[in-house]
């Protein structure tokens, strides 16, 4: 392995394309054995469903556009660029853009082969 990566998430393709909300995954393209970082954007106002745990994953999450908010668990907090959220691995999380969106880079720890994530369906629902 490199002693270094230098990738470029404009270079990497978003998995499920939707013009409300985009994620690009690099950790595959860095090379790195305990790290991984990742790209979401959440179009004005967008808020899906679900939200998702991990068993041993723990993750931080960088605003670095835009506004919105995050649910943790039973908790709502508004976010705004540059605010910084370190989430623990049992925590169900989901987020939804503001009214000119939300961009966010986060990044993961080391996670067991093949990933980790726990889905919650239903957990924001659309009446909340």
């Amino acid at each position: 392995m490199s002693a270094y990566t230098i990738t470029n998430f404009n270079d990497i393709e978003t998995p499920n394309p939707n013009p409300d909300r985009d994620a690009k995954f690099a950790r595959s393209r860095i090379g790195s054995e305990h790290l991984g970082i990742s790209y979401f954007r959440y179009g004005p106002n967008f808020r899906g469903t679900g939200g998702h745990s991990h068993r041993e994953q723990e993750e931080v999450y960088v605003v670095i556009s835009g506004s919105g908010r995050v649910k943790l668990d039973d908790e709502i907090f508004e976010l705004k660029q540059w605010d910084v959220v370190r989430v623990s691995p049992p925590v169900v999380r989901a987020f939804a853009g503001g009214p000119e969106g939300m961009e966010l880079i986060v990044a993961g720890t080391d996670r067991p082969e093949g990933g980790d994530g726990v889905g919650a369906d239903d957990f924001w629902p659309e009446d909340s």
